[in-house]
């Protein structure tokens, strides 16, 4: 059985992208081994990936989960109706409206191996129905003062319990599991 996390890089205060969208605040900060192990051992037990689709619909270079690093399948939200669109080897497959269906779907398709959420408002869905069972974050030593948060907005209280914690030369990197 799949289990479905919420996987994201953050600032210390809590912020995915500046207020723009932007994640320059990512790169060029000094890096350990120790820090791409830990990101490199998260993509490799994902097996598929939900999220959101652009306006277009469009699947664009700058818009690749993981950079197209991963070749599993994407389930991305929409609000009409798209047919899957299949891009160096991975399948895009728009779920119209049902987010909990978005992750069924990832689910069957990801077996026993991970179903990545990905953007704050997938992953604020998916807590408030009770679809994530860990939250595994990656907190880069920045503050943005403001931008696109992960977590505002949810509207309700949900217990985690830590189940790994790890620092080196360039993130925090935290995994907890979601208490139901």
């Amino acid at each position: 059985m799949a289990t479905v996390i919420v996987h994201a890089t953050i600032t210390l205060d809590g912020f995915l992208a500046d207020p723009d969208g932007g994640v320059d605040w990512m790169f060029g900060r000094p890096s350990a081994p120790e820090d791409d192990a830990v990101v490199e051992d998260v993509m490799a037990r994902i097996g598929a990936v939900v999220g959101g689709a652009n306006r277009s619909q469009t699947i664009e270079d700058g818009e690749l989960p993981y950079g197209g690093m991963l070749k599993v399948p994407v389930y991305l939200m929409t609000h009409r109706s798209h047919e899957p669109i299949e891009r160096d080897g991975t399948t895009y497959t728009f779920v119209v409206d049902d987010i909990a269906e978005a992750v069924a779907l990832a689910s069957a398709a990801a077996g026993d191996r991970w179903v990545s959420l990905l953007g704050g408002s997938i992953s604020r869905q998916c807590l408030q129905l009770g679809l994530v069972d860990e939250l595994h974050l990656d907190v880069a030593p920045v503050l943005l003062g403001e931008g696109i948060s992960l977590f505002a907005g949810l509207g309700q209280r949900i217990e985690l319990e830590r189940l790994e914690t790890s620092a080196y030369a360039s993130e925090t990197h935290l995994r907890y599991r979601v208490l139901r």
